[in-house]
């Protein structure tokens, strides 16, 4: 069957570059075997309607044209599907060879490959990869476990105003949030999407892993203005502990915790199994702090330590 499809498409194709005036679907039936073995007429639309668009996902643009009788014809033409010289040295070739291996989801991952073999077609030589077929120790991933990460991307994209159940750290139960999504982006393996919060009237952020149930599009245009991309992930930034301008006093386990480690700005060992570390303070880090679990303790400012307490307890009482 999948042959049969194959070939039905590469016929389709063939004869859609191949015309110079619009083909009706009259004319294209009587032209493809495959559809004149459709049963009937209905069967025929359905199948020519998936074949088209089917086509048109891979990339070939199809013309719909009205002729002089009226009829609906359809035509490719070549100078609207030839691809343009492609031309990449080296290095930017294997830049995008590897990013094409970063995404695990599968339909990232074949969206991505589909994307490489069209510029290899348009001139990108196959050698242009150095870490093809090859094996490393370290290889790039962006894992996505989050079931919000697809709709939510998709949203981005289409600037769709999406509804979801969001559930903060410090609360019992999730809260239904109206908002109009801007990017996703990763910060210290997690996943966040900056938006507009339409019932808070402010942009927010919201980490992906705790937003529950299923994330629903709704119909209508966005009511604020998309602030620019690297405004978004300065946001993210600064929403994720990176625009720290205070300094918090922990005490981490021995042994433990080494992305803190990697952020603190003095370490002082002790001789109790714990260390002393001094890290930057910016908004979101208590989250951070409460992942490590009984390896950390906050010893100051006090309001971290009371914000770290009061997320312990609510991950205690589920």
């Amino acid at each position: 069957m999948a042959i049969a499809k194959a070939e039905r498409l590469m016929n389709l194709a063939l004869c859609l570059l191949g015309t110079r005036r619009p083909l009706s679907k009259r004319e294209l039936r009587g032209s493809i075997e495959a559809y004149l073995e459709a049963g009937n007429d209905e069967s025929f639309n359905r199948m020519f309607e998936r074949d088209k668009d089917d086509l048109r996902e891979l990339g070939l643009v199809i013309e719909t044209v009205e002729n002089l009788e009226g009829e609906t014809g359809y035509l490719a033409r070549r100078d609207s599907n030839r691809l343009p010289p492609v031309s990449l040295d080296a290095e930017e070739a294997a830049a995008l060879g590897l990013a094409a291996k970063v995404w695990q989801q599968a339909r990232l991952a074949g969206a991505a490959s589909g994307a490489l073999q069209k510029l290899r077609a348009g001139g990108m030589p196959e050698a242009g990869d150095p870490y093809e077929g090859q094996h490393s120790a370290i290889e790039p991933r962006i894992p996505v476990h989050e079931a919000a990460f697809e709709p939510l991307m998709l949203a981005c994209r289409d600037r769709r105003p999406v509804v979801f159940e969001y559930r903060k750290s410090n609360a019992a139960r999730p809260e239904p949030r109206q908002v109009e999504p801007w990017a996703l982006e990763c910060w210290r393996g997690h996943w966040y999407l900056a938006g507009y919060d339409r019932d808070r009237g402010a942009e927010r952020v919201f980490r992906l892993s705790r937003i529950t149930g299923k994330v629903r599009s709704r119909a209508g245009k966005y009511t604020a203005e998309v602030p620019d991309v690297v405004t978004v992930r300065e946001t993210v930034a600064a929403w994720a502990g990176e625009g720290a301008q205070r300094s918090a006093l922990i005490r981490l386990r021995a042994g433990a915790g080494y992305p803190l480690r990697a952020k603190a700005t003095a370490v002082r060992e002790g001789g109790d199994g714990w260390d002393e570390l001094e890290i930057p303070y910016g908004h979101g880090l208590d989250a951070w702090l409460v992942e490590f679990g009984p390896d950390v303790v906050v010893v100051e400012p006090a309001d971290l330590r009371a914000d770290v307490v009061d997320r312990l307890r609510a991950v205690a009482k589920g």
